[in-house]
């Protein structure tokens, strides 16, 4: 187990995929999971390694996470000390993933691991994506809140300027480079398609599937989503208009000759402009003030 904080172990092996797993008082249904994710991943022939990221458990999920990464030495567990919210365990996941792609999902098991590969198969997908977000297809919670998620995606894709048609899905994949680059900050998951459009990647969204909990309770409500949903909201939204894009610098390496000669007559002029400044002369041409 790693303690969030401390440097990350140097890898044994280097997986193609680092699954990256928030787990709060998730005790029932962390086994189930493991045995899915096996059952997903396994036919695909790529190599993978599981990020349980404990986010300051009290169920006793922590020992549960012990066992399995005891017994399939591909789970890794990152612990929390204290319990940080769900962006403050992906970043925690991001920084210590070691696969060249990423995906997320909730640990409640209400993302079905069979969609992980269509999602890898579509972020191969040429143009090549940055990120594929999923789109939950026949949801699988009351009324109320499918209301009320239905009402703050479209007030954050109307805020932010944005067309994401789901954002409270948790099921990605994108590259970690990407991924490691997403400012970090608490409310950041709500909006990781919109900051990983910011810094230039591209997005795209694939339908999947979604469950009923079986175990467990939900970690969101109204009560406690909507007036921290709103200072994230217009958090990024400054973020998005202070932005600045670092693809604006290019180096230029194609130097080409001088329009008034040769590149030897370049070479020289330089030479005659560097021994004009050593002497204290102004440059042939120019005259002082």
């Amino acid at each position: 187990m790693q303690m969030v904080g401390q440097s990350p172990r140097t890898p044994a092996w280097t997986p193609e995929v680092s699954l990256v797993i928030p787990v709060h008082d998730e005790a029932e249904n962390l086994p189930l999971l493991a045995v899915e994710i096996r059952a997903a991943l396994g036919p695909t022939g790529r190599s993978y390694e599981v990020l349980w990221v404990d986010d300051g458990s009290t169920d006793g999920s922590l020992a549960v996470l012990r066992h399995l990464a005891g017994q399939d030495p591909r789970m890794r567990v990152l612990h929390l000390a204290k319990n940080a919210g769900q962006s403050a365990a992906l970043a925690a996941g991001f920084r210590s993933a070691w696969g060249e792609i990423v995906v997320t999902l909730d640990a409640d098991l209400q993302n079905d691991p069979a969609d992980i590969p269509r999602l890898l198969a579509e972020l191969a997908t040429p143009p090549g994506w940055d990120l594929v977000s999923g789109v939950r297809t026949h949801r699988r919670d009351d009324w109320l809140r499918r209301l009320s998620s239905r009402i703050a995606n479209r007030v954050r894709n109307w805020a932010t300027d944005e067309r994401v048609e789901d954002v409270g899905c948790s099921l990605r994949a994108g590259r970690a480079e990407s991924m490691k680059r997403v400012p970090m900050f608490a409310g950041m998951h709500r909006f990781l398609p919109t900051l990983v459009r910011l810094d230039g990647g591209r997005i795209t969204e694939l339908p999947v599937h979604h469950r009923p909990r079986l175990h467990g309770k939900t970690k969101y409500s109204i009560r406690n989503r909507l007036f921290r949903a709103l200072a994230d909201l217009l958090a990024v939204r400054w973020m998005q208009r202070r932005w600045i894009d670092r693809r604006l610098a290019v180096e230029i390496t194609d130097w080409t000759s001088s329009t008034s000669g040769s590149s030897s007559a370049s070479s020289d002029n330089l030479s005659s402009l560097a021994a004009s400044s050593s002497s204290g002369s102004p440059p042939s041409g120019r005259r002082r003030a």
